[in-house]
């Protein structure tokens, strides 16, 4: 066993010593590459020399061998190079600084993330659920703004997008593109109608139930439903609704540049029926995908949080 041991520690320096030499060798040839017009000739021979042998004694197999040239390159850049070499908070900084930049770029243009705050888009979304959305899948925007500098493409009916809430643009919302510029939507005992034809719909006859626990204070709340699968175009999708609920919805006319949107939770979602139609401009991108997905809990209890992780839902797509 200490054999085995020794061995591991062994390999874990040696490791140490080449990862350590690489990075070394590499800043010294970065040094020379950028200011090496400024140092003398003598400098300059004397690193690249030093450099050279450290690439050669990592080559080898001999590991004090590797750390003596390591050590003495290290000790000529210090020597003529302290001025213009990086300290270890500035490379851990200039790291760091970049690994955020590109984080803030893909979230402004690429894709960013959301959580699932309430129960209107069960079952396709449940509360607790986290996932990605596509900033790109309509077009590019400027951060923080309103204002659209490519448009790639118009939403489609079936696709479920995060937008801006029209009356409190500081709050995102989640719902279903059910209506396009121009269509004529209608809701009739809970059936869908658009253009006067019937949305596509067949019941799934099997027990409904689901839990809702989005409503500040009110706890977990249950409920008895009946889900349908519909079709919007060449897109099918499930919905709910819960028997004995559910209010008709006058005849209105998506105006141009503009999608009507309702829940698939049909009974517990405020969507256009209540507060009218979303602008193409509040878009903020296309649901993709479930990345992660836990069950909220009442009380903290590690036990409970483990086992409140809705491992199934993991990587699915939103369709």
């Amino acid at each position: 066993m200490a054999s085995i041991l020794e061995a591991w520690r062994e390999r874990t320096a040696r490791r140490r010593t080449w990862v350590e030499g690489k990075h070394l060798v590499k800043e010294a040839r970065r040094i020379l590459k950028r200011r090496g017009r400024d140092l003398s000739e003598d400098v300059v021979a004397s690193i690249k020399s030093a450099a050279d042998e450290v690439d050669e004694a990592l080559r080898g197999t001999d590991p004090e061998q590797a750390r003596r040239a390591i050590s003495t390159l290290d000790e000529r850049m210090e020597q003529n190079l302290s001025s213009v070499r990086k300290s270890t908070l500035r490379e851990y900084s200039e790291s760091i600084g970049v690994a955020i930049a590109i984080a803030l770029v893909l979230r402004a243009f690429v894709v960013e993330a959301f959580q699932i705050p309430s129960g209107s888009m069960i079952p396709t979304l449940e509360v607790g659920d986290h996932i990605f959305v596509s900033k790109f899948a309509y077009g590019l925007g400027i951060p923080f703004t309103n204002v659209k500098i490519l448009e790639l493409k118009q939403p489609d009916r079936g696709d479920v997008i995060v937008f801006k809430y029209p009356i409190e643009p500081g709050t995102d919302y989640i719902k279903r593109v059910v209506g396009l510029p121009g269509d004529v939507v209608e809701v009739r005992q809970h059936e869908v109608f658009i253009n006067g034809h019937a949305m596509p719909r067949e019941r799934v006859a099997v027990p409904c139930h689901y839990s809702d626990s989005s409503h500040a204070g009110s706890g977990i709340e249950d409920h008895d439903c009946e889900e349908w699968v519909e079709t919007l175009g060449e897109k099918r999708h499930a919905t709910i609704q819960e028997p004995g609920r559910g209010h008709d919805f006058s005849r209105t006319v998506v105006p141009p540049g503009n999608v009507f949107v309702m829940g698939d939770n049909r009974d517990n979602s405020s969507d256009s029926r209540v507060w009218g139609t979303v602008q193409h401009d509040l878009i903020k991108g296309k649901a993709l995908i479930i990345w992660w997905s836990r069950a909220p809990t009442e009380g903290w209890n590690l036990v409970n949080w483990f086992k409140s992780i809705r491992w199934e839902r993991f990587f699915q797509i939103v369709r």
